[in-house]
This record gives C-alpha cells, structure tokens and sequence, in this order.
C-alpha cells in the first residue's frame, strides 16, 4: 500500500488549480496570458482576486492533502518525503496538462504545512519579511526557498527531509529563472501596494 502513496500524490498534484478554476470563471486560460504561469498570480494579473485565492488555496491543498493521508497510513520519514516530493513535482510537471505546470510556490508550502505546521509558518513569515523588505514576491520566493533546508533540518529531523526540501528548493529556484533574470535586469514587477 505505502509504494502508491507517492504515485497518488503525484496525481493529486498534476490536477492544475489555476486552468480549472479559470475554466469555471469563465477567464482566460492563465498558460496563454500574462506571463503564462498557472498559478494565482497570473490569476490575479486577470483581475479577479476570488478566482486568485481559490487558485492558491487550491495549490497549496493539493501539498497538503496527499502527505495528512499519507500520514494517516505510515509515519515513515523516506515514504513522506517521497509523498511530498511527488505531490511537488506533480504541480511543475502535470501528467494531466502535458507536463506543462506552475513554479510550485503555494503547492510547496503546501507541502511542508502537511509536514509540519511550524515549518510552513516560518516559510510564511519568511516569505512577508522578505516581500516587505525588498519588494519583489519573486525575489521572497527565492530567498524562502534557499532557506527551507534549513527549517527542514529543524523543524523535519532525517536525512530523506532534508533530500526532499533541497530538491524543492533547487527547482524551486530554477522554475525562477525568468525572473532572476529580470531582477538582474531591473525589469522585474515590484509589489505595490493599493491606495485607496
């Protein structure tokens, strides 16, 4: 039973939140618009702020849900880690869309809340500092995610953990290249806050 576990997460993975919600607001599909991300920024950039937060909400779940049910089965650390790195990997390379999927962020926190809620609160107030001192969401994305091994050496004791979390860190960052060439570049968005 415990070898279908990280086949199952995959699955759940694959199952792109962004197009199927965009699907039942009637929006463009996100992988033709924008920056052609599937994922709630690009949502949003089509100005609907609901569909943006069903689609993050529906990110992160897909991590979450598959390592609480895998947990539920086996407490084993390396059948874990493989749930979540599955669960991961299925969001950036969905069997369902042509392996064509997101950068990762949310399913990723997903992730690591399922694992550990402490873990995912310090990614979060990582991620909010990060954004309130340089401005750029992408930029506390990379710099979150080059820190998870650290909290996942804290906060999820064993080796196959601290596997898990450099492989999402390492695709993590690379599924930001775009980006870090436009931070390089001073082309990137920053974050602006609304005035009303």
């Amino acid at each position: 039973m415990e070898f279908l576990l990280p086949i199952l997460a995959y699955l759940m993975g694959s199952i792109s939140s962004a197009i199927l919600i965009a699907r039942f607001f009637g929006m463009s599909d996100p992988r033709t618009v924008g920056s052609g991300n599937p994922g709630a920024t690009n949502i949003l950039r089509q100005g609907n702020k609901a569909a943006a937060a069903a689609t993050l909400i529906g990110d992160m779940a897909k991590g979450i849900l598959p390592v609480v049910l895998a947990r539920l089965v086996t407490d084993d650390a390396t059948t874990l880690a493989m749930v979540a790195a599955a669960a991961f990997l299925g969001h950036l390379f969905p069997v369902f869309f042509r392996l064509k999927g997101g950068k990762g962020v949310a399913t990723a926190l997903g992730v690591y809340f399922g694992l550990s809620v402490w873990m995912g609160l310090a990614l979060v107030l990582t991620w909010l500092l990060s954004a309130a001192i340089f401005r750029y969401s992408s930029l506390a994305a990379i710099l979150t995610a080059a820190v998870s091994p650290l909290y996942a050496w804290h906060f999820l004791p064993g080796t196959a953990f601290l596997i898990m979390s450099f492989l999402i860190a390492v695709l993590l960052v690379w599924r930001h290249h775009g980006n870090i060439s436009r931070l390089i570049t001073g082309r990137e968005d920053r974050i602006r806050l609304s005035r009303k």
